[in-house]
């Protein structure tokens, strides 16, 4: 079984309310309300009918419940159909179930981090290179053609 005790040693349970720091090594599972930053190198599972309001810095992360904050995963962030994640996400992996609701920006990837300022920056870098017409709409490139 994946959600063991020995895997989530703490549980904040469905009829508690928590505000502020939660730091924590192994894992944790939100069944109730927390807001605040939480950061660990372990995983949290924020269950489902469960509403977390701030931001995460984790080794992995699982959405059931609801979320508004922003996610940075070392390794990944799963949301399964019953998720509701309103912020950005920062990962290695993202996996999104059907039926999850997912509003906010994704950097996605190995070292995502130092790979999307690198691409955006080439990427603005690139667009403000296009050649534009007086009313300053894009002109079509011609395949093959620099």
């Amino acid at each position: 079984m994946s959600d063991s005790n020995s895997e989530f040693p703490t549980t904040i349970g469905a009829d508690a309310v928590f505000k502020g720091q939660l730091h924590f090594e192994k894992g944790v599972r939100l069944l109730g309300k927390f807001e605040g930053e939480i950061t660990s190198a372990g995983q949290l599972v924020v269950a489902e009918g469960a509403a977390l309001n701030g931001d995460v810095k984790a080794g992995i992360v699982r959405i059931d419940g609801n979320v508004k904050g922003n996610l940075d995963a070392q390794t990944k962030v799963q949301l399964t159909s019953s998720a509701r994640l309103e912020g950005d996400v920062q990962a290695q992996r993202l996996e999104v179930a059907e039926g999850a609701v997912l509003i906010g920006r994704c950097v996605v990837g190995v070292n995502g981090k130092g790979r999307a300022d690198a691409e955006i920056k080439s990427a603005t870098q690139t667009a403000s290179s296009i050649p534009t017409a007086k009313d300053k709409t894009p002109i079509p490139a011609l395949a093959g053609k620099k």
